[in-house]
């Protein structure tokens, strides 16, 4: 499968009302001394590189000496509020080390390098045009995830923090050859888990330059974990596969890894595993995802055409009707979910007798 399938480009949606009080209610909606269209003002830039002379489809940018004093001020202050309290005492040990515009994808966002000039330690966060549909994309990551997501929302700019690990397709290239035969099947076990925990909330677009892998040693071991960084195509798209990684023809070596490392009745463990976590985690959630499931189905985060096309298809994958009579996709989201507490709370119901 390739970007045939995919939407030439998925239109931005707003912040609508609804969701605005919800971000408000959960500590999201902050009050930030810049807006992303101040870093659209640069006066000149030059293309970055990596190491290998390639292309990163980044561009470091540059503005007028004012501008910058007034912008590095600026962005040192979401810094602070973004990973601390907002204290200005900070501000003086911090240095705006770059600042970074990627014209490709469509948050086309903005990369902020923050150094703090101590110790020469050094971190990144994004700055980008808010969009509804990465903001529930974002939520649903932070509540059915193992991870806890940071970010804020201020009218129609988002901050986010940035999530650290090898980008898949430089992993999938450049070390997953010389993994042991060990470490191949955990990768592959992890894919499994992933291409599930997508489907289940509908997160599309999974191909490998949208997710990182996260290497932890432990022990004598390492252990490997696959984490989104793209949440651009939360529940827009019509065709289920978007939402299955292993249908992306950049993810054929993590399918091929899995095909050869792991036996059937091991898949079919994994998934049943990675359903019952997040079912633990939508009954831990409940409340706070009516909320935003709520603000969902009275959102307009796709095409109605979408719509039809994908309860069709969940329907014919689940012979649930909850799917059927889905009308949007905040609708479909939410019977997605119930199907999965369902089915979980249904086998653990039969178990105690």
């Amino acid at each position: 499968m390739g970007d045939d399938l995919m939407s030439k480009k998925k239109p931005s949606f707003p912040i609508s009302k609804e969701l605005d009080l919800y971000l408000s209610e959960y500590s999201r909606n902050i009050k930030i001394p810049i807006f992303y269209e101040d870093l659209l003002r640069f006066s000149g830039s030059i293309v970055v590189y990596d190491e290998d002379d390639n292309d990163t489809l980044w561009l470091r940018v540059f503005y007028n000496e004012f501008e910058r004093e007034e912008i590095d001020y600026a962005l040192k202050k979401v810094y602070s509020i973004l990973i601390s309290d907002g204290n200005d005492d900070i501000l003086q040990y911090l240095n705006v080390d770059t600042i970074d515009f990627c014209t490709f994808g469509n948050s086309q966002p903005f990369r902020v390098k923050v150094r703090n000039i101590l110790n020469d330690n050094f971190t990144y966060f994004y700055i980008k045009k808010a969009d509804a549909s990465r903001i529930y994309g974002l939520e649903l990551e932070h509540m059915l995830s193992p991870y806890n997501l940071n970010y804020l929302v201020y009218k129609d700019t988002l901050i986010e923090e940035h999530i650290a690990g090898i980008p898949g397709d430089i992993f999938i290239k450049e070390h997953l050859p010389s993994l042991t035969e060990f470490q191949k099947s955990q990768i592959a076990k992890e894919f499994v888990k992933f291409n599930e925990r997508c489907m289940i909330r509908l997160l599309g677009d999974m191909r490998s330059y949208n997710y990182v892998i996260v290497a932890t040693p432990d022990f004598d071991h390492v252990v490997y974990k696959i984490r989104p960084i793209d949440f651009d195509q939360q529940s827009y798209e019509g065709r289920l596969k978007i939402y299955r990684p292993q249908f992306f023809k950049e993810n054929n070596v993590m399918v091929d890894l899995v095909r050869s490392k792991l036996q059937k009745t091991s898949i079919g463990q994994y998934k049943i595993e990675e359903r019952s976590i997040v079912a633990k985690r939508i009954l831990n959630k409940l409340e706070q995802l009516r909320a935003l499931l709520n603000c969902m189905e009275s959102d307009h985060i796709s095409k109605p055409e979408y719509v039809e096309s994908l309860r069709g298809e969940i329907f014919n994958f689940t012979n649930d009707i909850k799917f059927k009579k889905a009308e949007n996709m905040g609708e479909i989201v939410r019977s997605a979910l119930d199907f999965i507490r369902r089915n979980y709370e249904d086998v653990n119901m039969k178990s105690l007798f």
